[in-house]
C-alpha cells in the first residue's frame, strides 16, 4: 500500500512538472487561465499612425461619438502609448470627468506622463499595467478603450477576466481593430467575439467604419464572471482540428 501511494505521488509530481514546463513561457499570474491558441503580433511601437493622419480621418471623434463619451464620463485608455486618445478623451470628458491612461511599456508611461504635465491635463492619471492585468480599480469606469492594441494581448483570457470588474453598472468595453490575422496586427471579428464571450462579455454593437481603418466593437458584461478554470479557449492548439464556438 505504501509503495502504491509512493508511485501515485511520484506520478502526480511528474504531471505537475510537465504542466509547469508547458507553461514556462507564460507569466505565473496567467497560468490558471487557458492559453490563447493564436499567434500574437509583435509590438511595433506605441503609435498606430501619426496623430495628424488620424485626425484627418476624424478617427477619435467618431469613436468617442459611437461610445457616447460625454462630459463627466470616466474612461480607461488601455495601451495608451503616447496618448493620442488620452488627450482627446480628457478634452471630451471635461473637468468633471476622469481618464486613466494605462500601458505596459514603462518608457511609454514616462513619455505620456511628461505630455500630461506639459499640457496640464488635470483630469488624466497614468498607470503601469502588465500583459495579463491592466490593474484597474474596481467599479470605476463607464467605458474602457482598447484601440488598435487588443491583437497584441498575449494572455487575453486573464486580461479580460481581470478587466471586467473595473466596469461600472452599464459600463462597456470599446475595441477598435483591423479585420486580419492576429499575427498581422489585427484580429478577425469572430475570434474577437469568441474571446470576449469566453471571459463573460456580450457583444452590444459592431460597425465597420472607414474613418477607423478597421471596425468598432462594443461589449458589456453578461452574467456572472466565469471561474478561470471554466473558461473555454477559442480554437485549438496548432496541429489539432480547429473548432469555433458560437457567441452567446
Amino acid at each position: 500500500m505504501r509503495r502504491l501511494l509512493g508511485v501515485a505521488l511520484a506520478a502526480l509530481a511528474i504531471a505537475g512538472c510537465n504542466r509547469e514546463s508547458a507553461d514556462s513561457d507564460r507569466p505565473v499570474t496567467a497560468r490558471d487561465f487557458p492559453r490563447a491558441y493564436r499567434p500574437v503580433s509583435a509590438t511595433r511601437g506605441n503609435a498606430f499612425s501619426t496623430e495628424a493622419q488620424r485626425d484627418s480621418l476624424n478617427e477619435a471623434q467618431k469613436v468617442m461619438d459611437l461610445a457616447a463619451i460625454k462630459e463627466g464620463s470616466t474612461v480607461a485608455d488601455i495601451g495608451a502609448g503616447d496618448g493620442y486618445y488620452t488627450v482627446r478623451l480628457g478634452a471630451r470628458v471635461g473637468r468633471k470627468g476622469r481618464v486613466l491612461a494605462e500601458d505596459i511599456d514603462p518608457q511609454a508611461v514616462q513619455r505620456l506622463g511628461l505630455r500630461v504635465e506639459r499640457e496640464r491635463l488635470d483630469n488624466v492619471s497614468i498607470k503601469l499595467g502588465t500583459p495579463d492585468d491592466p490593474r484597474l480599480p474596481e467599479a470605476s469606469f463607464d467605458r474602457i478603450f482598447l484601440i488598435h492594441m487588443y491583437h497584441e494581448v498575449t494572455e487575453p483570457y486573464a486580461f479580460l477576466w481581470r478587466l471586467r470588474p473595473a466596469l461600472r453598472p452599464g459600463g462597456q468595453v470599446i475595441v477598435v481593430d483591423v479585420d486580419r490575422p492576429t499575427g498581422e496586427h489585427g484580429i478577425p471579428p469572430p475570434l474577437l467575439f469568441c474571446e470576449f464571450s469566453a471571459a463573460g462579455f456580450r457583444l452590444s454593437q459592431f460597425e465597420r467604419k472607414p474613418e477607423l481603418q478597421g471596425y468598432y466593437a462594443q461589449f458589456e458584461a453578461a452574467g456572472d464572471r466565469p471561474a478561470p478554470s471554466a473558461i473555454k479557449p477559442c480554437g485549438a492548439p496548432q496541429g489539432a482540428s480547429q473548432t469555433k464556438r458560437a457567441v452567446s
